[in-house]
Protein backbone atom coordinates (compact mmCIF):
# COMPACT_ATOMS: atom_id res chain seq x y z
CA UNK A 1 0.00 0.00 0.00
CA UNK A 2 1.69 3.42 -0.77
CA UNK A 3 1.37 5.57 2.68
CA UNK A 4 -1.47 8.42 2.71
CA UNK A 5 -1.36 9.92 6.05
CA UNK A 6 -5.14 11.23 6.04
CA UNK A 7 -8.29 10.67 3.91
CA UNK A 8 -11.63 12.26 4.08
CA UNK A 9 -15.14 10.67 4.20
CA UNK A 10 -18.85 12.03 3.04
CA UNK A 11 -21.81 10.70 2.72
CA UNK A 12 -24.22 11.96 0.04
CA UNK A 13 -27.49 11.98 -1.50
CA UNK A 14 -30.37 10.22 0.22
CA UNK A 15 -29.07 8.52 2.95
CA UNK A 16 -29.49 4.83 3.49
CA UNK A 17 -29.79 2.26 5.82
CA UNK A 18 -26.01 0.71 6.41
CA UNK A 19 -24.12 4.08 5.91
CA UNK A 20 -23.27 4.23 9.48
CA UNK A 21 -21.49 0.80 9.63
CA UNK A 22 -19.60 1.61 6.55
CA UNK A 23 -18.60 5.18 7.99
CA UNK A 24 -17.36 2.82 10.77
CA UNK A 25 -15.38 0.12 8.68
CA UNK A 26 -13.72 3.10 7.00
CA UNK A 27 -12.46 4.46 10.23
CA UNK A 28 -11.63 1.79 11.63
CA UNK A 29 -9.48 0.30 8.96
CA UNK A 30 -7.66 3.38 7.92
CA UNK A 31 -6.77 3.82 11.96
CA UNK A 32 -5.68 0.07 11.66
CA UNK A 33 -3.22 1.70 8.68
CA UNK A 34 -2.28 4.59 10.71
CA UNK A 35 -3.87 6.45 8.55
CA UNK A 36 -6.02 9.46 9.80
CA UNK A 37 -9.79 10.44 8.97
CA UNK A 38 -11.69 13.53 8.73
CA UNK A 39 -15.51 13.23 9.15
CA UNK A 40 -17.56 15.55 5.82
CA UNK A 41 -20.66 16.87 7.20
CA UNK A 42 -23.52 17.04 4.98
CA UNK A 43 -22.16 15.41 1.71
CA UNK A 44 -20.17 17.82 -0.83
CA UNK A 45 -22.45 20.68 0.56
CA UNK A 46 -19.96 20.49 3.88
CA UNK A 47 -16.78 20.36 1.55
CA UNK A 48 -18.29 23.49 0.63
CA UNK A 49 -18.71 25.14 3.82
CA UNK A 50 -15.39 23.41 5.37
CA UNK A 51 -17.80 21.60 7.89
CA UNK A 52 -15.37 18.94 8.87
CA UNK A 53 -13.98 17.66 12.16
CA UNK A 54 -11.61 14.54 12.55
CA UNK A 55 -12.54 10.97 13.05
CA UNK A 56 -11.10 8.24 15.66
CA UNK A 57 -12.12 4.48 16.68
CA UNK A 58 -14.27 5.93 19.10
CA UNK A 59 -15.48 8.06 17.51
CA UNK A 60 -17.88 5.62 15.49
CA UNK A 61 -18.43 3.60 18.70
CA UNK A 62 -22.30 2.62 19.08
CA UNK A 63 -23.34 3.14 15.62
CA UNK A 64 -23.30 0.32 13.65
CA UNK A 65 -27.09 -0.63 14.50
CA UNK A 66 -28.44 3.13 13.66
CA UNK A 67 -29.90 4.19 10.43
CA UNK A 68 -29.46 7.01 9.15
CA UNK A 69 -25.80 8.69 9.06
CA UNK A 70 -23.90 10.35 11.17
CA UNK A 71 -22.40 12.62 8.92
CA UNK A 72 -25.64 13.83 7.65
CA UNK A 73 -26.95 13.97 3.77
CA UNK A 74 -27.16 16.96 1.29
CA UNK A 75 -27.63 17.38 -2.43
CA UNK A 76 -25.23 20.50 -3.08
CA UNK A 77 -26.64 22.84 -5.87
CA UNK A 78 -23.06 24.75 -5.38
CA UNK A 79 -21.20 21.63 -6.05
CA UNK A 80 -22.74 21.40 -9.93
CA UNK A 81 -21.03 24.71 -10.15
CA UNK A 82 -17.04 25.42 -11.29
CA UNK A 83 -16.98 27.85 -8.34
CA UNK A 84 -18.59 25.30 -5.72
CA UNK A 85 -16.08 22.25 -6.78
CA UNK A 86 -13.08 25.15 -6.55
CA UNK A 87 -13.91 26.05 -3.24
CA UNK A 88 -14.60 22.60 -1.95
CA UNK A 89 -11.34 22.10 -3.59
CA UNK A 90 -9.54 24.66 -1.85
CA UNK A 91 -11.14 23.60 1.88
CA UNK A 92 -9.75 19.51 0.82
CA UNK A 93 -6.60 20.98 0.74
CA UNK A 94 -6.20 22.84 3.78
CA UNK A 95 -7.65 19.96 5.37
CA UNK A 96 -4.31 18.00 4.26
CA UNK A 97 -6.55 15.59 2.67
CA UNK A 98 -4.87 13.10 0.16
CA UNK A 99 -7.67 10.87 -0.68
CA UNK A 100 -11.95 10.93 -0.28
CA UNK A 101 -14.34 7.86 0.11
CA UNK A 102 -17.97 9.09 -1.15
CA UNK A 103 -20.76 6.84 0.09
CA UNK A 104 -24.12 7.11 -2.55
CA UNK A 105 -25.31 6.85 -5.37
CA UNK A 106 -25.17 7.61 -9.05
CA UNK A 107 -25.72 11.22 -8.70
CA UNK A 108 -22.67 11.41 -5.77
CA UNK A 109 -20.73 9.48 -8.12
CA UNK A 110 -20.66 12.01 -10.91
CA UNK A 111 -19.70 14.40 -8.61
CA UNK A 112 -16.83 12.45 -7.45
CA UNK A 113 -15.75 11.80 -10.82
CA UNK A 114 -15.60 15.55 -11.87
CA UNK A 115 -13.72 16.50 -8.88
CA UNK A 116 -11.28 13.96 -9.26
CA UNK A 117 -11.06 14.75 -13.22
CA UNK A 118 -10.46 18.62 -12.56
CA UNK A 119 -8.23 18.88 -9.34
CA UNK A 120 -6.49 15.03 -9.73
CA UNK A 121 -8.27 13.66 -6.34
CA UNK A 122 -8.17 10.24 -5.69
CA UNK A 123 -11.80 9.30 -5.20
CA UNK A 124 -13.40 5.49 -4.45
CA UNK A 125 -17.13 5.24 -4.04
CA UNK A 126 -19.72 3.25 -2.05
CA UNK A 127 -22.70 2.47 -3.09
CA UNK A 128 -25.03 4.03 -0.64
CA UNK A 129 -28.94 4.16 -1.90
CA UNK A 130 -31.88 1.68 -1.27
CA UNK A 131 -32.71 1.52 -4.82
CA UNK A 132 -30.49 -1.26 -5.77
CA UNK A 133 -29.73 0.33 -9.17
CA UNK A 134 -25.79 1.50 -9.34
CA UNK A 135 -24.91 -0.90 -12.11
CA UNK A 136 -21.63 -2.91 -10.99
CA UNK A 137 -22.70 -4.19 -7.73
CA UNK A 138 -25.27 -7.14 -6.67
CA UNK A 139 -26.56 -5.30 -4.12
CA UNK A 140 -26.50 -1.39 -2.67
CA UNK A 141 -26.21 -0.31 0.81
CA UNK A 142 -29.52 -0.14 2.07
CA UNK A 143 -31.75 -2.02 -0.36
CA UNK A 144 -31.86 -5.27 1.91
CA UNK A 145 -33.25 -3.25 5.21
CA UNK A 146 -35.25 -1.00 2.65
CA UNK A 147 -37.11 -3.95 1.28
CA UNK A 148 -37.65 -5.59 4.68
CA UNK A 149 -39.50 -2.52 6.56
CA UNK A 150 -41.24 -2.57 3.11
CA UNK A 151 -42.45 -5.94 3.80
CA UNK A 152 -42.86 -5.66 7.62
CA UNK A 153 -45.37 -2.89 6.13
CA UNK A 154 -47.34 -5.31 3.57
CA UNK A 155 -47.61 -8.17 5.84
CA UNK A 156 -49.75 -6.47 8.44
CA UNK A 157 -51.11 -4.28 5.68
CA UNK A 158 -52.46 -7.64 3.85
CA UNK A 159 -54.17 -8.87 7.54
CA UNK A 160 -56.52 -5.78 7.32
CA UNK A 161 -57.06 -6.81 3.34
CA UNK A 162 -57.36 -10.38 4.49
CA UNK A 163 -60.19 -8.84 7.43
CA UNK A 164 -62.23 -7.18 5.49
CA UNK A 165 -61.85 -8.57 1.49
CA UNK A 166 -60.21 -5.55 -0.08
CA UNK A 167 -57.94 -4.80 -2.55
CA UNK A 168 -55.01 -2.51 -1.48
CA UNK A 169 -52.39 -0.74 -3.75
CA UNK A 170 -49.36 -0.50 -1.92
CA UNK A 171 -46.70 2.14 -3.25
CA UNK A 172 -43.23 1.17 -2.26
CA UNK A 173 -39.73 3.99 -3.23
CA UNK A 174 -38.33 3.27 -6.72
CA UNK A 175 -38.40 6.34 -8.91
CA UNK A 176 -36.67 4.97 -11.82
CA UNK A 177 -35.90 1.73 -10.79
CA UNK A 178 -38.31 -1.38 -9.73
CA UNK A 179 -36.30 -3.28 -7.49
CA UNK A 180 -37.90 -2.78 -4.16
CA UNK A 181 -40.91 -3.32 -6.04
CA UNK A 182 -40.04 -6.52 -7.53
CA UNK A 183 -38.26 -8.33 -4.02
CA UNK A 184 -41.25 -7.03 -2.14
CA UNK A 185 -43.68 -8.15 -4.10
CA UNK A 186 -42.63 -11.72 -4.46
CA UNK A 187 -41.99 -11.77 -0.76
CA UNK A 188 -44.89 -10.83 0.55
CA UNK A 189 -47.24 -12.94 -1.99
CA UNK A 190 -48.10 -10.18 -4.16
CA UNK A 191 -51.04 -10.43 -6.71
CA UNK A 192 -49.74 -7.87 -9.17
CA UNK A 193 -46.32 -5.92 -9.12
CA UNK A 194 -45.98 -2.94 -11.04
CA UNK A 195 -42.47 -1.57 -12.60
CA UNK A 196 -41.04 0.90 -13.85
CA UNK A 197 -39.49 -0.91 -16.16
CA UNK A 198 -43.02 -2.40 -17.40
CA UNK A 199 -45.42 -0.62 -19.15
CA UNK A 200 -48.69 -0.89 -17.15
CA UNK A 201 -52.13 -2.35 -19.04
CA UNK A 202 -54.71 -0.97 -16.64
CA UNK A 203 -57.19 -3.57 -18.70
CA UNK A 204 -54.75 -6.51 -18.02
CA UNK A 205 -54.43 -5.71 -14.46
CA UNK A 206 -57.66 -5.78 -13.90
CA UNK A 207 -58.46 -8.91 -16.16
CA UNK A 208 -55.85 -10.56 -13.24
CA UNK A 209 -57.80 -9.13 -10.24
CA UNK A 210 -60.82 -10.26 -11.74
CA UNK A 211 -59.17 -14.05 -12.38
CA UNK A 212 -57.70 -13.99 -8.87
CA UNK A 213 -61.26 -13.75 -7.47
CA UNK A 214 -62.80 -16.35 -9.51
CA UNK A 215 -60.37 -18.71 -8.11
CA UNK A 216 -61.63 -17.63 -4.51
CA UNK A 217 -59.06 -14.97 -3.51
CA UNK A 218 -61.04 -12.43 -1.43
CA UNK A 219 -58.22 -9.93 -1.00
CA UNK A 220 -55.71 -9.05 -2.79
CA UNK A 221 -52.27 -6.69 -2.55
CA UNK A 222 -50.94 -5.24 -5.47
CA UNK A 223 -47.31 -3.40 -5.05
CA UNK A 224 -46.61 -0.40 -6.86
CA UNK A 225 -43.03 1.13 -7.44
CA UNK A 226 -43.50 4.62 -7.60
CA UNK A 227 -42.07 5.34 -10.38
CA UNK A 228 -44.59 3.29 -12.48
CA UNK A 229 -45.72 4.78 -16.12
CA UNK A 230 -49.11 5.07 -14.67
CA UNK A 231 -48.63 7.80 -12.35
CA UNK A 232 -48.22 5.60 -9.26
CA UNK A 233 -51.01 4.05 -6.79
CA UNK A 234 -53.53 6.72 -6.60
CA UNK A 235 -53.43 7.44 -9.74
CA UNK A 236 -53.98 3.41 -10.64
CA UNK A 237 -56.74 2.95 -7.88
CA UNK A 238 -58.40 5.56 -9.62
CA UNK A 239 -58.06 4.16 -12.80
CA UNK A 240 -59.56 0.96 -11.71
CA UNK A 241 -62.56 2.21 -10.07
CA UNK A 242 -63.45 4.19 -12.84
CA UNK A 243 -63.73 0.80 -14.50
CA UNK A 244 -65.27 -1.46 -11.97
CA UNK A 245 -67.08 -1.33 -8.39
CA UNK A 246 -66.57 -4.28 -7.61
CA UNK A 247 -63.50 -4.05 -5.44
CA UNK A 248 -63.30 -2.17 -2.20
CA UNK A 249 -59.99 -0.19 -2.77
CA UNK A 250 -57.48 1.12 -0.55
CA UNK A 251 -54.01 2.72 -0.96
CA UNK A 252 -50.96 2.91 1.36
CA UNK A 253 -48.14 4.75 0.32
CA UNK A 254 -45.10 3.61 2.61
CA UNK A 255 -42.69 6.52 1.53
CA UNK A 256 -40.20 7.38 3.99
CA UNK A 257 -40.56 4.62 6.23
CA UNK A 258 -38.65 2.23 3.95
CA UNK A 259 -35.23 4.42 4.92
CA UNK A 260 -35.30 4.50 8.19
CA UNK A 261 -34.50 2.32 11.39
CA UNK A 262 -31.82 -0.34 12.34
CA UNK A 263 -30.31 -1.59 9.25
CA UNK A 264 -30.54 -4.98 8.68
CA UNK A 265 -27.69 -7.80 9.50
CA UNK A 266 -26.55 -7.92 5.50
CA UNK A 267 -26.77 -4.20 5.15
CA UNK A 268 -24.27 -3.61 8.50
CA UNK A 269 -21.63 -6.92 6.94
CA UNK A 270 -22.07 -5.54 3.22
CA UNK A 271 -20.94 -1.68 4.66
CA UNK A 272 -18.38 -3.38 6.90
CA UNK A 273 -16.88 -5.37 3.54
CA UNK A 274 -16.96 -2.34 1.65
CA UNK A 275 -15.69 -0.04 3.71
CA UNK A 276 -12.35 -1.70 4.11
CA UNK A 277 -12.36 -2.43 0.77
CA UNK A 278 -12.20 1.46 -0.21
CA UNK A 279 -10.02 2.45 2.41
CA UNK A 280 -7.46 -0.87 1.54
CA UNK A 281 -7.81 0.38 -2.79
CA UNK A 282 -6.91 3.84 -1.82
CA UNK A 283 -4.19 3.45 0.29
CA UNK A 284 -3.37 1.20 -2.83
CA UNK A 285 -3.06 4.15 -4.97
CA UNK A 286 -6.69 3.73 -6.61
CA UNK A 287 -8.85 6.45 -7.94
CA UNK A 288 -12.13 6.88 -9.84
CA UNK A 289 -14.13 3.25 -8.94
CA UNK A 290 -16.94 2.38 -7.45
CA UNK A 291 -16.63 -0.76 -4.62
CA UNK A 292 -19.08 -3.33 -4.82
CA UNK A 293 -20.06 -6.81 -4.39
CA UNK A 294 -20.22 -9.34 -7.03
CA UNK A 295 -20.93 -13.09 -6.75
CA UNK A 296 -20.24 -12.29 -2.68
CA UNK A 297 -16.43 -10.59 -3.64
CA UNK A 298 -15.39 -7.78 -3.54
CA UNK A 299 -15.58 -5.79 -7.03
CA UNK A 300 -14.85 -2.48 -8.82
CA UNK A 301 -16.17 -0.33 -11.47
CA UNK A 302 -14.99 2.54 -13.14
CA UNK A 303 -17.66 5.77 -11.98
CA UNK A 304 -18.31 6.60 -15.96
CA UNK A 305 -19.37 2.11 -16.31
CA UNK A 306 -21.28 2.61 -12.50
CA UNK A 307 -23.47 5.61 -13.38
CA UNK A 308 -23.71 5.09 -17.27
CA UNK A 309 -27.26 2.94 -16.72
CA UNK A 310 -29.28 1.10 -13.50
CA UNK A 311 -28.64 -2.31 -12.88
CA UNK A 312 -31.23 -4.67 -14.85
CA UNK A 313 -33.66 -6.45 -13.20
CA UNK A 314 -32.86 -10.37 -12.61
CA UNK A 315 -35.16 -11.83 -15.40
CA UNK A 316 -35.41 -14.76 -12.93
CA UNK A 317 -37.23 -12.51 -10.29
CA UNK A 318 -39.86 -11.20 -13.44
CA UNK A 319 -40.98 -14.69 -14.72
CA UNK A 320 -41.40 -15.63 -11.13
CA UNK A 321 -44.02 -13.14 -10.73
CA UNK A 322 -46.21 -14.47 -13.37
CA UNK A 323 -46.33 -18.00 -11.27
CA UNK A 324 -45.86 -17.11 -8.15
CA UNK A 325 -49.43 -15.17 -7.98
CA UNK A 326 -51.83 -17.57 -9.82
Amino acid sequence: MSKLKKIGVLTSGGDSPGMNACIRAVVRSAVSNDVEVVGIYRGFEGLIQNEMSPLDSRSVSNIIQRGGTILKSARSAAFLTEQGRQKASEHYKNAGLEGLIVIGGDGSFRGAAVFAKEFGTKVIGIPGTIDNDIFGTDFTLGFDTAVNNAIWAIDRIRDTADSHNRLFFIEVMGRDSGQIALWSGIASGAEAILLPEKTTDIDKLLNELHDCRSRGKTSMIVVVCEGDDSGGALAISEKIKAKTSAYEIRVTLLGHVQRGGNPTVFDRVLGSRLGEAAVNAICSGQSGQMVGIRNQQIAFTDFQSAVAGHEPLNPELLRLTGILST
